[in-house]
Order: structure tokens, then sequence, then C-alpha cells
């Protein structure tokens, strides 16, 4: 499986929406044939003056819908809002959300195109990686020095409204569009915090993020993973080279591989971080699918820091792929884990690319961790709990930073 195909990765951190594209030419559905075969159903543009009988529950009649199109252009009182293009990926969408799954969802050719910038680390927006939970719409994580972080978002704040607009019911993909926007631009959110309502207001950015960040304390490395995206296993190898020349002079003690607030992107890029630390052969994660198929990821090659003293740290922003790293290590009892329990994403996507650039995103299976769990909704429980608790408005310095500052202690055990 390469990545420029059905590239399959975990969603949770921030999608790509920005404005809908104009121009495609309805009409050729419209002249459609009568019968559309499909290989379980058939599609049918039945009249329904004539079509009296009973339907087969298999056969789909289209007609309602062209019925439906029909007196919308005809009634509907703003003729200016009536675009056939908004109109016609709106009907895909709503089909696709039929579905029920707040993962799967459809994308115009403009959100497919902001979604591959976010896994290449360049947008505009605010900086801030969204989530679901409670089919709410969750800031997972501000980044660092970001817009969002200026303005006193927190990992955890529920967005309630956009630009005063209610989020209720809103899929991810709908949140990004409304929040993400030209750099230079405004935008105002108003978030639950506990049973606080906040309101920040945010001048949007142009957003540069790195997927690595290292740093030395008490020699002791400090690599913090931020995402998995397009260019995080170059940067983690150069990160890796340079723990690796210090882990051999002995001028350092151990590793704090710090997973918070990582939402987390490509299942590969999981799977190649775990491998810097277990043996070759072993089992990172499996998936499931629903047909009792499954398929398993194993490390096939040699890791650099296979036998350094290692400790984690996670919290309730870590998703996804750094689920997938954390649970393994703990799997294995390669590294402990400190913090607060994880999001707990245990499902699968697989990035589709259609027609005229738009794209899908369709829940395809679960993983399952090495040794049989499934974190979905649950989350990952960490062997030391610690929580940082931070004053109204305060951003995490390094003296209030208790987990890390834990982390450290138990690497030098």
């Amino acid at each position: 499986m390469t990545l420029n195909k059905l590239t399959k990765f975990l969603l949770t951190f921030s999608l790509a929406v920005f404005l809908f594209g104009s121009g495609y030419k309805l009409g050729e559905y419209k002249t459609a044939l009568s019968k559309v075969e499909r290989p379980s159903y058939n599609i049918l543009n039945a009249n329904p003056k004539t079509d009296g009988q009973k339907q087969n529950p298999k056969n789909i009649d289209f007609s309602l819908f062209w019925e439906t199109w029909d007196k919308v252009e005809q009634k509907f009182v703003d003729k200016k809002k009536l675009d056939p293009q908004k109109m016609f990926f709106g009907a895909i969408k709503g089909m696709v959300a039929s579905l029920e799954d707040s993962y799967t969802f459809f994308l115009t050719p403009e959100e497919n195109k902001e979604s591959k910038e976010d896994l290449g680390g360049k947008f505009e927006g605010i900086g801030a990686q969204l989530g679901l939970k409670d089919n709410q719409i969750v800031i997972i994580a501000p980044l660092k020095k970001s817009p969002a972080e200026s303005a006193g978002a927190e990992a955890g704040d529920i967005i309630i409204k956009v630009n005063n607009e209610s989020t209720k019911k809103w899929t991810l993909p709908q949140a990004v569009s409304k929040i993400r926007g030209p750099k230079g631009t405004k935008v105002e959110l108003t978030v639950l915090r506990g049973k606080k309502e906040l309101v920040l207001k945010i001048v949007r950015q142009e957003i540069k993020v790195a997927s690595v960040e290292l740093s030395f304390e008490k020699q002791i490395a400090v690599l913090k993973l931020i995402r998995f995206g397009d260019d995080t296993n170059n940067e983690w190898d150069k990160a890796v080279n340079e723990i690796t020349k210090k882990w051999k002079n002995k001028t350092i003690s151990g590793l704090v591989l710090d997973l918070r607030d990582n939402p987390g992107g490509y299942l590969q890029g999981a799977v190649y971080i775990g491998a810097e630390f277990l043996p070759r052969g072993n089992l990172v994660v499996k998936q499931e699918y629903t047909d009792g198929s499954s398929e398993k990821y194993m490390i096939d090659r040699q890791g650099n820091l296979l036998d350094i003293p290692l400790v984690v740290i996670i919290n309730k922003g870590s998703a996804s792929a750094s689920e997938i790293v954390a649970g393994a290590l703990r799997d294995y009892k390669r590294a402990k884990l400190i913090g607060e329990k994880s999001f707990g994403k245990g499902s699968i996507q697989e990035a589709i690319d259609l027609r005229d650039g738009a794209g899908l995103h369709v829940t395809v299976a679960k993983w399952i961790l090495p040794k049989g769990d499934w974190i979905n909704e649950k989350g990952i429980e960490p062997e030391i709990k610690l929580e940082n608790k931070l004053k109204e408005g305060n951003t995490l310095t390094r003296k209030e930073d208790l987990q890390l500052e834990k982390a450290i202690k138990e690497v030098l055990k």
C-alpha cells in the first residue's frame, strides 16, 4: 500500500475545509439514464405518477430527489442563494452524513486540497487542532505560538459558536470551514470551559507546523511529537540521530517522548515511530474490518533507541496515531506512561481522491493494540496519573509543567 494511492490515516486532527467551489455542470445528471445499475442495488428515475406498485426495498426511486430539487428552484424566495454547485455538493454531504459516523464525510475539491495541506504542515487559520467528542466540536490542542493559543484557547474547550453561529450538529469539516480563513481576517469563537462560557477573538495567520521538537533537560532528551504528517518521518530521523549520538557518548541518561496534544495522522507514521523503540517483528497495531478480516502492522526496520530508558507523556489531547504508539509501548512494557487518559479514538479512515479534486474520508476499520485492547471512546490510562492545573487564562509554562517534571524524574530513577 502506498501513500500516493488510497491513503489510510487516523483522523482527529484538523481537517481541511474552506469554501465551496463553483462551475460544475449539474445538467449532466438530470439527463442520466432512467436506470443505473449498481453491484447491490438499482437507482431508478421512475415516474411517480405511474409507479404505483410496491417498490423493491433495494431499488431507490430518484424521482423524489429531482422533484425536491425542482421545487426548491421554483419556490425558494432568495434566488441568489440557488447555487447548483453548492446544492450538488450539499446533497452528497447529506448522503454521506446519513451514515451517522462523525469521521466519514465528503470533501469538496477545495476542502480536499486544504486537508492535504494540513498533513503538509502549512495552512491559514487560527492554529488549533479540532476533534469531536460526544458530537461536539472540541479543541484538541492549540498549536504552540499560534493565534489560538495567544487568544487563550485551551485543550478541551468545546466550541459552541463560531461568529455567533451555533455549532450544534456540525460536522468536523463544517466547523473548520467556518474557523479557517485568509490570514489577517478575524473569527470569534464562543467556547465552553467547564461550566464557564468564554468568547475568544482571534486573528487568522499563516500556520507552519513542525512535526518534532527536541530539547535537553537534566541530561534527558525531551522529544515532543506534534503530529504524524507528511514530513514527520524525516524530522523524526534528524532528531533521533542527535539523540543517538548523545546516548552513545553517555551525555544523556534517557528519553521523554511527549505525545501530549498530538491529534494523530498517518497510521504508517505510528508504525514507523514505534519501530524506533521495539524489536523487529513485533506487532504495533492490527486493523479489523467488518467482514472479519484483519491486517497486522509489524515492525520491519531496526530502531536506534531500543535500549534507552523511556517515559511517555500523554493527555486528553493524545489521539489516534499517538495512542497507537503509547499503547504499543505500554503493552510491551517498553515505557512507562505518565499524565492523563488519552482521547480514545480507535477507528481508521481511508482518504480517497474522487473526480475533479473532491475527496472522501470513510471509516474502514477499527484498530487494536498488540495485547488486544480497543481503546475507542475509553482512551488509554497512564500508569502514573498527573494533571497540569493552570490558572484561568494562563498558558502552560515549563515551571508549571508537572507532567514533564515527573517524567524526567522517572527516567532518572
